[in-house]
């Protein structure tokens, strides 16, 4: 069987090119949970959203999956935006602070409206996404198939279209 698959590789290319996407030289992969990465949702650049002060964008992002306004606050309060993160995927918080009704269809537009009020309140930041052109933007996660590539990178990358469209509206406001 793996003798099949490595002639079969050799006869359409390499066998790592058969299991995953090519990688292009117009690609720009990102990492969302990087403090250090300024397109990241855990950037420490703050913003001010629905007259609140949130200090990244997964605190803006985990607090909106709960309609509680006081487990909202302690998601907002939370110390890094991994801690924020964990507050909002705890199944029993979600139980208990009445989790958003038709979060999943409505988690697109929260991640998007933090991304542009990041942007748009932090100009090196929407310099610095405008600066990359008509590159395609990818969430490099091994593990996250809905908003990165996955480990295969198969993923729908949904916060790679995110940062997209913002760029998109940022471009088209310029």
């Amino acid at each position: 069987m793996w003798t099949s698959a490595v002639n079969l590789s050799h006869k359409t290319g390499s066998l790592i090119h058969m299991l995953f996407k090519a990688e292009d030289a117009n690609t720009l992969y990102i990492s969302r949970h990087d403090v250090d990465e300024i397109f990241g949702s855990f950037s420490p650049h703050s913003f001010m959203l629905e007259e609140k002060d949130w200090p990244t964008v997964e605190h803006y992002f985990s607090a909106m999956k709960f309609t509680n306004s006081q487990y909202q606050e302690k998601i907002q309060r939370a110390p890094t935006p991994a801690k924020a993160q964990k507050l909002g995927e705890n199944w029993l918080n979600r139980f208990f602070w009445q989790k958003q009704p038709d979060w999943k269809n409505r988690q697109i537009v929260y991640m998007t409206r933090a991304v542009y009020s990041k942007c748009k309140q932090h100009r090196p930041i929407a310099e610095a996404l405008l600066a990359t052109g008509d590159k395609r933007m990818v969430e490099n996660s091994q593990y996250d198939y809905y908003w990165g590539c996955g480990r295969d990178r198969r993923g729908a990358n949904k916060y790679g279209e995110v940062l997209m469209n913002v760029r998109d509206k940022l471009a088209e406001e310029a």
